[in-house]
């Protein structure tokens, strides 16, 4: 366990460990979660497909393509939850290839509305 104070900022960094060194990595989803095995029940979202969820979330440069870094202030689950879980979904693409996912960022889809 990490413990932090409310509002403290967390600075979290995920790295792909390959031999493949024309990789890198994409920060897609985090959401937390005061149940370490139930991430459904009770969640709050912090990203979603690449966009700020949190008004606090941040993603921060890299030193490499291998390498995600992202923030954000510490919070609670209301008083009778003491830890918070968190659940990131990465995905990891070629380096410096375009289209793919990585290199999207956000992707934010917009519902149309269904005329008669």
């Amino acid at each position: 366990p990490y413990y932090v104070d409310m509002n403290q900022n967390l600075f979290l960094q995920a790295s792909l460990h390959s031999s493949d060194q024309n990789l890198t990595v994409f920060v897609d989803t985090c959401v937390a979660s005061p149940n370490s095995s139930d991430f459904r029940t009770l969640v709050y979202e912090l990203s979603k497909s690449g966009c700020a969820s949190d008004s606090t979330y941040s993603l921060y440069p890299s030193p490499r393509s291998d390498i995600a870094r992202f923030g954000f202030n510490a919070f609670s689950f209301v008083n009778r939850f003491p830890s918070v879980f968190l659940r990131c979904e990465l995905l990891v693409c070629r380096y410096h290839d375009f289209p793919s996912r990585c290199y999207q960022g956000c992707v934010s889809r917009f519902r149309r509305n269904a005329d008669s």
